[in-house]
């Protein structure tokens, strides 16, 4: 009989001690949310529940399961220990990676909410997320390389691959030039204010917004939804549009191919009665001037100002439909036009078919022809 009890003893109380401590952790978190509803932190401390439990499981599960007395266990308690030991170390990478983006979250919730600065806000979204990137890689090779040291084994081995991590890591070094350099790039752009989260850039032709920053590749999101997947070091090797630095107001230019009869004064009142009614508008600034001349054409250029890049090219689209609209319906001649005239006409054929050299008509037969001194 003892020996059912004792291992039910063991795991049962090892699950009611776990369940138990998990409830008073998520007890205590959710009377501090209540008492601090300022920060997010304890908030999102509650999602280490799950981890938290795991932890204090296998914890207690590795300390007592020798005292089951079952001969199961007893014959097989070093890889039964070995087991619990991995789990451990895996569950402990679980909770930090849990408690860091907890934190990190926390704290950019608190300088979002505080700060009116949208480009500001971008710059820290775009570091925390790279810090938590770092600290998720360096978590997962401190619990992978805890979980190799657990076997006796590779310890020996890693023991006699000490004296040649020198060589290993010049080679590693050279074969991995590409990666490091992405990996440092990355830094560089987390914390030199490169490009952020959010950020209208221009980048080989195309026209997008920073979707992704990681360590090694940038994805720019396009305005046809595609994604442009580049690596960080084109960014700090090559140079780009950057529409959102500075600030994020923005003058952008429409541009008309008109005849030399456009109503300029009218245009103006029309354009500023489009943009009265144009949302995308920030009400700074305005204009329309004559910026070049042709033959046939004369060029208009119109200068609006939006809050942003997404509201600069709707402003300008909007003012270039409207006015053509306009234009075409109200001042057909405004718009160019291809000016042609009559052809000079074709003099008639003479009745002989082929002419000389002086115009005059050619005999019909060759034979007639006049010698040329061909023999």
């Amino acid at each position: 009989m003892e020996n059912v009890l004792r291992p039910l003893i063991v795991v049962g109380g090892a699950l009611a001690l776990t369940l138990l401590l998990g409830w008073l952790a998520d007890l205590l978190l959710r009377r501090a949310n209540a008492r601090h509803p300022e920060t997010p932190l304890w908030g999102l401390l509650r999602r280490c529940r799950p981890p938290l439990q795991v932890v204090l499981l296998t914890a207690i599960l590795r300390g007592a399961y020798r005292q089951t007395e079952l001969d199961i266990i007893q014959d097989h308690e070093a890889g039964i220990g070995q087991v619990l030991s991995l789990v451990l170390i895996a569950s402990t990478a679980w909770l930090v990676l849990r408690a860091a983006a907890a934190a990190v979250e926390s704290t950019y919730a608190r300088y979002a909410s505080m700060s009116a600065d949208r480009a500001r806000v971008r710059r820290v979204r775009t570091q925390v997320t790279l810090i938590m990137r770092i600290v998720t890689a360096v978590v997962c090779v401190v619990a992978g390389a805890a979980m190799l040291l657990t076997f006796p084994e590779l310890r020996a081995v890693g023991t006699s691959m000490l004296a040649s991590a020198g060589i290993i890591g010049i080679v590693a070094g050279v074969a991995a030039q590409s990666t490091l350099g992405n990996l440092f790039a990355g830094f560089q752009i987390a914390f030199g204010d490169m490009v952020r989260l959010g950020d209208t850039v221009v980048v080989d032709g195309e026209w997008g917004v920073i979707d992704e920053v990681t360590l090694t590749v940038v994805a720019v999101r396009t305005w046809d939804e595609r994604r442009i997947t580049m690596p960080v070091s084109y960014f700090t090797s090559q140079p780009f549009e950057n529409w959102s630095r500075g600030g994020v107001q923005m003058t952008g230019s429409v541009f008309l191919q008109l005849d030399h009869r456009a109503p300029l004064g009218l245009m103006r009142k029309k354009t500023e009665e489009i943009l009265e009614h144009c949302e995308a508008w920030d009400r700074r600034s305005w204009s329309l001037a004559v910026t070049d001349s042709t033959a046939t054409t004369m060029e208009v250029r119109v200068v609006v100002t939006a809050r942003d890049a997404d509201d600069i090219w709707t402003a300008r689209c909007t003012v270039r439909e409207q006015l053509l609209v306009w234009l075409a319906e109200e001042h057909p001649y405004a718009l160019p036009r291809v000016t042609t005239g009559p052809a000079d006409p074709v003099p008639p054929r003479p009745s002989g078919g082929l002419l000389g050299k002086d115009g005059t008509a050619a005999a019909d037969d060759p034979r007639e022809l006049p010698d040329t001194g061909r023999g």
